[in-house]
């Protein structure tokens, strides 16, 4: 198995997930000085273009297997863009029209790498039973890649990069696209095994359903705290200084959690280890909602509670979905398709219901936030992702008892 190079095109597409989510609120207003009602609107609008674009490329690359390494340069190349688009090639008018064109590009990109990528998964394993050693170098590369792109404005801002460090930032990550592109084409001249195509009416027999529904569902949370991060910390906590020190904690906690996550479920099975990792996420968060200002060593125990949880998360769920699609022999880039779609649907609905609502409370970012406004803020940050995820142990329950990753 090319483990590094899985690793490494896990990093890069890392970058244009969970990070951008972090950074677009306070970029687009601090910047940009685009309202958080526009962003969530502008969001919603994109993930109405991914609901037909998505399930679309996974049936290009279902149909065109020949063609993976160009897909691959499509994806590389166009993420490069994307990112030069957003962070750096900011032009001095119609701003609003390059912002949409700018993330219009880099989720296509990111959509169609990511598909490609999980859609393979079980040729770059080598068998069904492989998928959970392929899962751990490609989620250690992802969790590599959020820490690099979560850190990384902050720390080139240090360094002496103007704009918040963004400028500099969108070089950075055009150029690490450009290296995975060059790095990682052996991956696509693996040969695909014979599979057979996606239906709905297969998706439902194979489980793929419930475990599609599940993981949208069980990344809302995750999307919502991720989305509200940096104002939790800024404004409720005020430690913006701490902020990266806390990512930091965050991701090392959940990179840390995935062997033991792993061994857990083949130990005891997928369902007996999500309910507990997911009590886990709720215990954080609820303790979250208590903080008051300066509470600097709580915070980091809930981020590495947090972090421990998201692990199992990131892990367990596309593993289930990859085993569940090999033992039908169903193709992976319609199926993932669909579940990439899920991923960043849950993204863009925590941005769409969370950012408006909070600009209606009368919270403003790096503002004068009132009592009220810093209220609205703690109980879309903690309480709310702790009822969404109820209801994702909910769903785990319902799973059969038989689902394993083996």
């Amino acid at each position: 198995m090319h483990a590094a190079r899985i690793s490494l095109f896990a990093l890069m597409l890392a970058a244009a997930g969970l990070p951008l989510y972090i950074h677009l609120p306070r970029y687009a207003s601090a910047e940009l000085g685009m309202s958080l009602a526009t962003l969530g609107a502008i969001l919603a609008v994109i993930r109405v273009v991914d609901f037909v674009q998505d399930p679309a490329l996974g049936w290009l690359i279902d149909r065109y297997e020949h063609a993976r390494g160009a897909f691959a340069a499509l994806a590389c190349l166009g993420m490069a863009a994307g990112f030069l688009m957003l962070y750096t090639l900011i032009p001095a008018a119609g701003g609003l029209v390059w912002l949409i064109a700018a993330l219009v590009l880099l989720f296509s990109a990111y959509s169609l790498g990511t598909i490609l990528f999980y859609g393979h998964s079980t040729s770059l394993a080598g068998s069904p039973e492989a998928l959970i050693r392929l899962a751990g170098w490609r989620e250690g590369g992802t969790l590599a890649g959020i820490i690099l792109a979560a850190l990384a404005p902050s720390l080139l801002q240090q360094a002496g990069a103007n704009g918040g460090g963004y400028a500099a930032f969108g070089i950075l990550l055009a150029l690490i696209c450009v290296g995975v592109w060059a790095l990682t084409r052996p991956l696509w001249q693996i040969p695909s095994s014979p599979e057979a195509p996606v239906t709905w009416a297969a998706l439902r027999r194979a489980g793929g359903l419930r475990l599609l529904v599940l993981a949208l569902v069980n990344s809302l949370p995750v999307a919502m705290t991720s989305t509200l991060f940096l104002f939790f910390v800024d404004e409720k906590l005020a430690l913006p200084d701490l902020a990266g020190p806390f990512l930091i904690l965050f991701f090392l906690a959940a990179g840390l959690s995935v062997p033991i996550w792993t061994r857990a479920s083949a130990a005891y099975g997928a369902r007996q280890v999500l309910v507990p990792a997911m009590a886990l996420a709720i215990l954080s968060f609820s303790g979250a909602a208590l903080l008051p200002a300066g509470a600097a060593w709580a915070f980091a125990a809930i981020c590495i509670g947090s972090g421990a949880a998201l692990g199992a998360d990131m892990v367990i769920l596309p593993v289930l979905f990859s085993t569940a699609l090999a033992r039908a022999g169903l193709r992976g880039g319609q199926a993932f398709g669909l579940w990439t779609f899920a991923a960043k649907l849950s993204l863009a609905a925590a941005a769409v219901i969370l950012l408006p609502a909070l600009q209606l409370s009368g919270f403003e970012p790096g503002g004068p936030n009132g009592a009220s406004a810093l209220m609205a803020l703690t109980l879309a940050y903690a309480v709310l992702p702790c009822l969404i995820k109820l209801l994702a142990i909910a769903l785990v329950m319902r799973l059969p008892r038989e689902v394993s990753l083996s």
